[in-house]
């Protein structure tokens, strides 16, 4: 009894409050008494209290992705701490298919955590890291909510497909598909009418809810990404959810509000400088007596909202998060907007007395709405709201004198107004995401897990042009009533199932091994049905809700059902570390898949890499301004088969009278696309990790490029296409920095400064013959393509005339009178940049985010055929055609040039965020913050048009463009302000 009274009597209590670097607490961190056993863990609020032990004098913090502290207690009964982020090479990230700790990489890869994101109302994951990650380039295509974009990563070497990266969530790999239907009927050669053109693409990965993401890798070289394989030739993206951590339930709440309008304008004429500019050319007719702003008068403020909440919790190894959100924004095109409704759920569950059985289970469900703009990306001017916008005389009134819509039927001239109240183009994609994942523990060093999952995604469209508009094809003709709809839908169905065995242990002195082997199937399977009619005439009802209104010949129905896509995979990769400071990584994959010839089905892709931890090194170990110091060396091979299932098959249409049509040839000889890439880094710290970064140089080389071909060059819509492999090559060739400053960091005050640059050069070597690309549209412009791609230039390099300026009649003068084509643009950039910094002032805190792109051409297919000098009198022209130094002649026609060729070189400020931290309300509210976030609130550019960040669609054939813009869906500027707490 003696002995326990003394025990207990020198036993004490410490408490405390742990806080992260932003000041906000931290619940789940696990607090150890050194020397003993004796753990705690903190709160919802941050706060802890432990018991301590006769003999104890330290106390552990460790968390999950932060940095471990020791203190000493030293009789101290309350100690409150700040943690840090990993900094340093215990981080542990995710590869593929296993995580390492940071300090075992030898590829090239890149992560960006949820502090580190983009912040505002972004509909999908690819938006969060815009300008993060040296050698990543991403675009967005559009300004319609919602809208695809472009995310390059290490240069451009598509000749066919997307381009895009793999994306991996939470183990499942996404096929890069999207279930949102097209308007055209596809295999039947049918268009969505005659007078409008294809809208653009919806993104893929709409689905994700960008609040649910914990992190983003990004995978760059062959070493990291070749276990991957035939897909990841363009590089990976590994999405990671969150998580629930053990200790009581909790509820994160995130809303937020904004409005949005147009970030840039074209600049065209006013009433008043229209009615001068027709008095300088002596013309009598054109003047209608009023001033208007068609493009005004077709925008908007547009408004968005943004709810989401987490709730999570768990204990005893058994961990839940479920999450639901709501997303609402408007476009700024009238009548466009996009609403998201998400509901996610994962679960992590341990099972026996041992906890050696586990079961992870993830599901994302996800159903959004779009009303989607009239504009197209290879109509005539006269079928896209914004050239229409554009165009239009500002002199003339959009109304009757009775106020009813002016609609000049058998003219050219479209009422911007008339197409908005005309047109109708709605659609609804449901997507649901769902994986169990058992594992067992076999030893403390070697777990075997398996993955099961299904995505499924169906979409359906209703579009419609009514009668009403004075459009060729839709305004009624005799004994055409006019008018036209179509309905489709798109079902998409991809099955993954994936066994793994992950080995982590030291196997001899000094040396560790972290391995994983694993086997994996997938199949691919996509359906899809589109109805289309004409002649419907002006009924009181949706023309999509009366097809039998017209006549049987006016409709059709084409249904697809795509031979489906099976992947079988072997793949392995072993990490030896030899003293933590010599890393040795193998990887290996083979893929056998249906997409490739029966005389190569199946692709071997090895990869090489190995890393020097010099720091480590004793005659540098003493070096206390020497933090970090590793150089990395990397070899692999990747693949690709983005393109059509069932393109090495012969394959038949049935259609119509004709009955079986051919529409591919059999080549059995077509196998995968190879990229071969070299990876040469050195990642750095100094000054007590103030200063880190790294800096690689990559080579890239992509052959046996895949392509079809016909008895037409490039592949006609009505020949019969058969896929080769080309003998060419595009060769990617740059260098990446990336520098990050912790400038000042105290518990007043922090600055921080990130930044990036990559240099690429794009060259296309020993390719036979020209592939032509780049259509462009419009007036005077039909059939006219502007890029190819040919040996020794980069990719989609832009040939035209070469544009000498005006003579002294007001005509164009070319090189060679322009009989020849010059080379005279590069779309692709020859270096990319993103820049960021955070400023904290006690609970103020300012993050603003920068990207730019030099050294890129972009043509401008808006100012060449939309707004050109012939345009006056009936429609409108730039400005800048009248404020030059020669008059250019009313008569000079219409041509593509270098005239239009443009310097795309800019500097953005994409994102910026205001924040205070309150901090936590009573009892109930934990870490409220209040936040005001802006979005592309200014550009620094010398261009012309809507944004310099463009890339509309103007691909012949299935072979992409890139550097054109036409019409596009014009750049959001956004003001939102935002609340989030936890309860």
């Amino acid at each position: 009894m003696l002995l326990l009274s003394a025990s207990a009597f020198a036993q004490s209590v410490v408490k405390g409050v742990v806080l992260d670097n932003e000041k906000i607490p931290m619940a789940g961190v696990t607090i150890q008494v050194k020397p003993g056993t004796t753990k705690a863990q903190t709160d919802v609020e941050g706060k802890y209290a432990i018991t301590v032990p006769a003999g104890g004098s330290q106390l552990v913090f460790s968390f999950v992705g932060m940095e471990t502290q020791t203190v000493s207690i030293n009789n101290q009964t309350t100690i409150n701490i700040t943690m840090a982020s990993l900094n340093n090479l215990d981080a542990v990230v995710v590869i593929g298919y296993a995580s390492v700790r940071k300090s075992d990489l030898t590829g090239a890869a890149t992560t960006v955590s949820a502090k580190d994101f983009n912040k505002g109302p972004l509909n999908a994951p690819d938006q969060l890291i815009q300008g993060k990650v040296a050698g990543v380039q991403m675009i967005n295509n559009s300004g319609q909510p919602g809208g695809a974009s472009t995310v390059r990563i290490r240069g451009n070497s598509a000749i066919t497909g997307t381009g895009q990266p793999l994306y991996v969530v939470d183990g499942v790999a996404l096929d890069g598909r999207s279930a949102r239907p097209s308007t055209n009927a596809g295999v039947g050669g049918l268009t969505a009418s005659a007078g409008t053109g294809t809208t653009p693409d919806g993104n893929p990965l709409n689905f994700i809810n960008p609040a649910d993401i914990e992190s983003m890798e990004i995978l760059k070289d062959a070493s990291a990404t070749a276990i991957y394989g035939s897909r990841a030739a363009y590089g990976v993206v590994l999405i990671t959810t969150k998580r629930g951590k053990s200790g009581e339930t909790k509820i994160d709440v995130n809303a937020s509000a904004g409005v949005g309008s147009i970030a840039r304008k074209v600049d065209v004429l006013t009433g008043d400088e229209y009615r001068a500019a027709l008095k300088k050319y002596n013309l009598t007719a054109g003047d209608f007596g009023t001033s208007v702003n068609a493009l005004d008068e077709v925008l908007r403020t547009a408004y968005n909202q943004n709810y989401s909440v987490g709730i999570s919790g768990g204990n005893n190894g058994n961990t839940f998060r479920a999450s639901l959100a709501y997303q609402n924004q408007q476009g700024i095109i009238k009548a466009s907007d996009f609403k998201k409704y998400s509901a996610g759920f994962n679960g992590n569950f341990k099972f026996l007395e041992s906890k050696k059985l586990g079961l992870d289970v993830n599901m994302i469900s996800n159903q959004y709405l779009e009303n989607i703009a009239p504009i197209t990306t290879d109509a005539g001017f006269t079928g896209s709201l914004i050239s229409q916008a554009l165009s239009w005389n500002p002199t003339q009134s959009f109304y009757n004198p009775d106020g009813s819509l002016f609609i000049d039927y058998g003219s050219t001239t479209i009422n911007p107004l008339a197409a908005l109240a005309a047109n109708s183009d709605k659609a609804k994609v449901s997507t649901i995401l769902g994986s169990v994942s058992p594992y067992y523990k076999i030893t403390p060093w070697l777990e075997y897990r398996m993955l099961a999952s299904v995505n499924y995604s169906t979409g359906i469209r209703r579009s419609s042009t009514r009668s009403t508009l004075n459009l060729q094809g839709i305004q009624p003709d005799g004994a055409f009533k006019g008018g036209f709809a179509s309905y489709s839908n798109t079902e998409l169905l991809t099955q993954q199932f994936t066994n793994t065995l992950n080995f982590n242990k030291e196997i001899a002195s000094k040396l560790n091994l972290n391995a994983v082997i694993g086997y994996e199937y997938s199949n691919f399977i996509s359906k899809g049905a589109i109805n289309t009619a004409t002649g419907f005439g002006d009924i009181a009802v949706d023309y999509t809700d009366a097809f039998e209104a017209t006549i049987p010949v006016n409709r059709t129905f084409v249904t697809s059902n795509d031979p489906t896509t099976e992947l079988q995979s072997y793949f392995a990769r072993a990490i030896f570390n030899y003293d933590s400071k010599y890393i040795l990584t193998a990887t290996f994959r083979a893929d056998g898949s249906t997409k490739f010839g029966a005389n190569n089905k199946y692709g071997y892709f090895p990869s090489f890499a190995a890393a020097w931890d010099v720091k480590k090194e004793s005659f540098l170990s003493d070096a206390q301004w020497l933090n970090q110091l590793k150089l990395r060396l990397g070899y692999g091979k990747t693949g690709n088969q983005d393109f059509p299932s069932g393109s090495s098959q012969q394959r038949f249409v049935i259609r119509g009278v004709d009955g079986l049509v051919g529409i591919n040839n059999a080549n059995p000889d077509l196998k995968w696309q190879e990229d071969k890439q070299t990876n040469i880094g050195v990642d750095f710290g100094f000054l007590n990790n103030k200063l880190t970064g790294s800096i690689d140089y990559f080579n890239k080389v992509t052959s046996d490029l895949l392509f079809p071909q016909s008895a037409f060059s490039p592949a006609a819509p009505n020949g019969v296409i058969t896929w080769y492999n080309l003998d060419g090559e595009v060769q990617n060739k740059g260098l990446e920095i990336s520098l990050n400053a912790n400038i000042i960091d105290n518990d007043k005050l922090s600055w921080s400064f990130g930044g990036n640059v990559t240099f690429i050069k794009n060259t296309v070597k020993n390719l036979t013959g020209l592939i032509r690309t780049g259509s462009l549209s419009g007036q005077g412009l039909s059939g006219v393509n502007l890029e190819v791609i040919k040996n020794g230039l980069p990719l989609f390099a832009m040939v035209t005339r070469q544009y000498n300026g005006l003579d002294a009649s007001g005509f164009s003068t070319y090189t060679d009178d322009g009989f020849t084509k010059y080379y005279l643009g590069n779309p692709n950039p020859k270096a990319i940049m993103g820049l960021s910094t955070s400023l904290r002032y006690k609970k103020f805190s300012l993050t603003a985010n920068f990207n730019g792109s030099f050294g890129q051409s972009i043509y401008n297919n808006t100012a060449n055929s939309v707004l050109a000098i012939s345009n006056l009198g009936t429609r409108n022209i730039s400005s800048a055609l009248v404020n030059s130094g020669i008059q250019e002649s009313l008569a000079n026609p219409i041509a593509a040039s270098s005239r239009y060729i443009e310097k795309g070189d800019y500097v953005k400020l994409a994102n910026a965020t205001i924040n205070y931290n309150i901090g936590n309300i009573g009892k109930a509210i934990k870490s409220l913050n209040i936040y005001v976030n802006g979005q592309n609130l200014f550009v620094i550019t010398n261009y012309t048009g809507f944004d310099p960040e463009v890339n509309v669609n103007k691909s012949i054939n299935g072979v992409p463009s890139a550097g054109i813009d036409y019409t596009a869906y014009p750049t959001v500027r956004t003001f939102n302000f935002g609340v989030n707490f936890s309860l």
